[in-house]
C-alpha cells in the first residue's frame, strides 16, 4: 500500500502523539509500505522547535524508509485557548501545499491525526481529489477536552464547533481512536458503526521490561533502598500536576519516599516553584529514547495525575511504558471512567485533582512491598496482552488494507 500519513506531531519528539506517529510510519515502511508523511517540525513537549530544525520553513528529509515533509507553524511559548487555535490554525494552512504535493503520488490511504482536527477537511477533500481512502485517526479528542477544562468557552461557540467535527467525521471512511470509550463518543458523534475502530497506543514490551537495576538513582543521589514515585511524560495543562507538588508536600515527613518528575512543557517551571523545598524532590528533562527503559524502572510506584473531566476523552500515552515496566501506577481519574478501570487492575485510583487521596495511596503503597509486587505484575501482564506493538500494528495494518483495497502483508524490507 501507498500509505500517506498527516499530523502535527512526528519524530523526533520523544513523547506523546509524535512518537505513536512515527512508530506507526516505520513499522508499515519495514513492513514494505511505502509510507509519506506531512508534518511540523518537531516542538513538543518543550513548545520550542528543536534544534537543526526551524519554525519558518519547508523541509524534505527521509527517517527509517519513510519521506516526511515538515511545513512551518508558530509555536507559541505559553499556549493557551487562543494562542493553541492559532498555533493549529497555522500548521494547517501552512502545510496545505505539502499536503497536495505529497497527494499527488496518488497514495491509497490519507491518515489524518488528531490533534489537530483543523487538518482533517484538508486530508478528506485530497483523498477525494487523489481517489484515496481518508482516515480519521483520533488521539485526543481536542475540541471537546478544550471546552471541558475551561480553554475555550462559550456555549454558542462549542454547539457550533462541535456541529462542524460531527459533519466532518461522518465524511471520513474510517475514524479509529484509542480506547473504548473514545470509540463511544466516536458513535454518540454520528460516525457508523461500520466504519469506527478501535486502535489503542502501543508499547514494545521486549524493550520495556521490568529491571531491578536502578542506574538513575545514583546519578540523582538517591539512596538505593529508597522508595522512588515517578511522573514522566509531558508538563502541560490537562495533566494537573500541580496536584504532584500537594503529594510531595503532604509526604514531606516519609523519610524513605521520594519523588522523581521527569519531562517538560509550559508547567514545569511552576511545578519547580511549588516543590521549592522539597529535599526529596527531583526534576530531570524529557530523556532519550534509550534511556526510557532505566527511567521508567526507576520507579517503585508510578504517577498518573489527570485534570478532571478529562479522562474519558484521553487516553494517557505515558500509560503503556508504566503498565510494560511492570511498576503499580496511582492514577487520578473518575470511577467508571476507562482509564480508571485499566489502571484498577494493576494499580489504585484516586479522585482527579484530590492530593490527600492521592498521597494516602503513594503511602499504601510505598508501605508495602508485596502489593506493590503484586499489581506490578498485573501490569505486566496488562501490557503483554493487550499493548504488544506488533499485535496492535499488525490489526491496524489489516484494517488499513481492508478499506484501501491493498495487500495486508508484504514481504519485509530492511531498514535504510
Amino acid at each position: 500500500m501507498k500509505i500517506l500519513l498527516y499530523g502535527i506531531n512526528y519524530a523526533p519528539e520523544l513523547t506523546g502523539i509524535g512518537k505513536y506517529s512515527a512508530e506507526l510510519a516505520e513499522w508499515l515502511a519495514a513492513r514494505g509500505h511505502e509510507v509519506s508523511v506531512v508534518t511540523a517540525p518537531p516542538y513538543y513537549p518543550q513548545w520550542q522547535v528543536h534544534e537543526g530544525y526551524r519554525a519558518g520553513r519547508y523541509h524534505k528529509e527521509t527517517r527509517a524508509g519513510v519521506t516526511v515533509r515538515r511545513a512551518p507553524l508558530w509555536v507559541p511559548k505559553r499556549p493557551g485557548g487562543a494562542k493553541r487555535l492559532l498555533h493549529l490554525a497555522s500548521f494547517a494552512l501552512s502545510s496545505l501545499p505539502s499536503l497536495l504535493r505529497a497527494a499527488a503520488g496518488r497514495p491509497d490511504l490519507i491518515v489524518v491525526v488528531e490533534p489537530a482536527l483543523f487538518c482533517a477537511p484538508a486530508a478528506w477533500l485530497a483523498a477525494r481529489l487523489c481517489g484515496a481512502k481518508a482516515w480519521l485517526h483520533i488521539q485526543d479528542y481536542e475540541v471537546d477536552a478544550a471546552f471541558d477544562l475551561g480553554l475555550l468557552k462559550g456555549a454558542g461557540l462549542r454547539a457550533a464547533v462541535l456541529r462542524a467535527e460531527r459533519w466532518l467525521m461522518r465524511r471520513f471512511d474510517r475514524v479509529s481512536t484509542i480506547s473504548g470509550r473514545m470509540l463511544d463518543l466516536a458513535l454518540y458523534k454520528g460516525v457508523d458503526p461500520d466504519r469506527a475502530v478501535l486502535l489503542p497506543n502501543w508499547i514494545d514490551v521486549n524493550a520495556i521490561t521490568p529491571d531491578p537495576a536502578n542506574h538513575l538513582r545514583a546519578e540523582l543521589g538517591i539512596p538505593e533502598d529508597a522508595i522512588v514515585a515517578l511522573y514522566s511524560g509531558n508538563m502541560g495543562g490537562k495533566q494537573g500536576l500541580g496536584t504532584l507538588a500537594q503529594v510531595a508536600r503532604l509526604l514531606e515527613q516519609e523519610d524513605r519516599l521520594w519523588f522523581v518528575f521527569c519531562g517538560q512543557g509550559p508547567e514545569k517551571a511552576p511545578l519547580q516553584a511549588q516543590c521549592e523545598g522539597l529535599a526529596r524532590v527531583r526534576f530531570l528533562d524529557l530523556q532519550p529514547a534509550d534511556r526510557l527503559g532505566a527511567l521508567l524502572n526507576t520507579a517503585d510506584i508510578h504517577l498518573l495525575p489527570q485534570r478532571a473531566g478529562a479522562a474519558d476523552l484521553v487516553m494517557p500515552s505515558k500509560l503503556t511504558g508504566m503498565l510494560a515496566s511492570g511498576r503499580p501506577v496511582v492514577c487520578g481519574a473518575a470511577r467508571g471512567t476507562e482509564l480508571a478501570g485499566v489502571v484498577a487492575r494493576c494499580g489504585l485510583v484516586t479522585p482527579p485533582e484530590d492530593a490527600p487521596a492521592m498521597a494516602e495511596a503513594v503511602r499504601k503503597l510505598a508501605s508495602n512491598g508485596q502489593i506493590r509486587e503484586t499489581l506490578g505484575v498485573a501490569a505486566r501482564r496488562y501490557a503483554q496482552d493487550h499493548l504488544h506493538v506488533d499485535a496492535v500494528l499488525a490489526a491496524a495494518e489489516r484494517e488499513f488494507a481492508a478499506v484501501a483495497g491493498g495487500p495486508a502483508r508484504l514481504i519485509p524490507r530492511r531498514r535504510p
